[in-house]
């Protein structure tokens, strides 16, 4: 289990990180080795989910999708200086519900 949780949340940070550098490269004029280093982390980021032992690429990337608003919600909060209100963090608590019962709920 924690194996699976290290690389959800590696995958999560390779993902907003990549996609941060690029932002930055093209949104705010950063020079173009952002763009290229963000480009070849989101690579990483394809390759990380395929890591997991879960038999199902749907319920990988269905319950990492929970895992990234969770991430994304800490990296505004962390890097972009936005707090989180009480909804956002009522809406983490749902993700993260519904990511442990999408991995771990017993099934037959």
């Amino acid at each position: 289990m924690l194996y699976a949780v290290f690389l959800f949340i590696l995958a999560g940070l390779a993902e907003i990180g990549g996609g941060y550098l690029v932002w930055l490269w093209l949104r705010e004029a950063k020079p173009v080795w952002y763009g290229i280093v963000g480009s070849l982390i989101l690579v990483l980021y394809g390759i990380l989910p395929t890591l997991q032992k879960f038999p199902s690429f749907g319920r990988v990337y269905a319950a990492y999708g929970g895992v990234f608003i969770i991430l994304s919600v800490l990296w505004g909060w962390g890097i972009d200086r936005k707090t989180p209100d009480f909804y956002d963090w009522i809406g983490v608590m749902i993700c993260l519900l519904g990511v442990s019962v999408m991995l771990w709920a017993p099934r037959q």
